[in-house]
């Protein structure tokens, strides 16, 4: 006789937690790929985009925090994935994709708090700069780094050119080096450092005084502001989408992303399939 054994059920690629009693109307998204330093797969691109569809249309719901589970906040998209089926469709409806959930953040009533303990690369550097707010511990760090391996972050860079000065953001996407927490609060990407075991009451306090003002007045004023402030994001995005698909089916891209996967150094003038 075969014993049949229950499958445990996996673990939601996005964790979602309502608040109570003081912090009521706060709603907690958490990143859940810790092994994969929570790389924006497809998958977790899809559950991102309904956790975040589902909050903006509960009226109960009046600050949102976007955290991550393990050692870091996002690594950005998954190279694996991205290079294990190379296809210029294919990329592009991937960053139209990401492009989704990156204004979705940003056109829903609520504010969107960042909540960063690790780092923050590529397209998870873009996620804190498209959210609202965002508090990082001091040992957070943030990087645009797709031209290490070839592929220029360049719908990243829509949204860090929103936050740096030109010149700032430019060094970022060109050099594909770290800024810290520190750096980063100086340049605008985030608004308050502090230390990790601070974090979390940081970001309490954020919540607290925003729960404290007219919901209707909050959600209007948060539309006006991106309004009169964006006057072209979607062309920008999609223009960056077209770029970063194409920059994908480039030979040094392919290559540099396969090196990435095999832990070692990019052969630039080597042909890839």
């Amino acid at each position: 006789m075969t014993s049949l054994q229950a499958t445990a059920a996996p673990e939601p690629l996005v964790c979602v937690s309502r608040a109570d009693g003081a912090l009521a109307g706060v709603v907690t998204l958490t990143l859940n790929r810790p092994r994969h330093f929570n790389a924006l797969s497809e998958a977790m691109l899809d559950a991102l985009q309904g956790a975040l569809d589902d909050v903006a249309r509960d009226d109960s719901a009046r600050v949102v925090v976007l955290a991550a589970a393990g050692p870091a906040f996002c690594a950005g998209h998954d190279l694996k994935e991205m290079r294990a089926e190379p296809s210029l469709d294919g990329y592009r409806a991937l960053f139209d994709r990401c492009t989704r959930v990156m204004l979705t953040i940003q056109r829903m009533p609520q504010p969107v708090i960042a909540r960063v303990h690790g780092i923050a690369t590529a397209a998870g550097c873009q996620l804190v700069a498209m959210c609202d707010l965002a508090v990082a511990t001091s040992v957070a760090r943030f990087a645009v780094s797709g031209i290490n391996v070839g592929l220029f972050c360049a719908t990243p860079g829509v949204a860090l050119s929103r936050n740096l000065t030109r010149k700032q953001a430019m060094e970022m996407l060109l050099t594909g080096d770290f800024i810290d927490a520190h750096t980063a609060r100086e340049r605008g990407l985030v608004n308050r450092v502090v230390a990790m075991e601070r974090l979390d009451a940081e970001v309490a306090a954020l919540c607290r005084s925003i729960l404290a003002k007219p919901a209707a007045a909050v959600a209007a004023g948060k539309g006006l502001f991106y309004r009169q402030a964006e006057t072209g994001i979607e062309a920008a995005y999609q223009m960056a989408g077209q770029t970063m698909a194409c920059n994908m089916m480039d030979a040094c891209a392919l290559e540099g992303v396969q090196a990435f996967i095999e832990k070692r150094a990019p052969d630039w003038a080597k042909p890839t399939d």
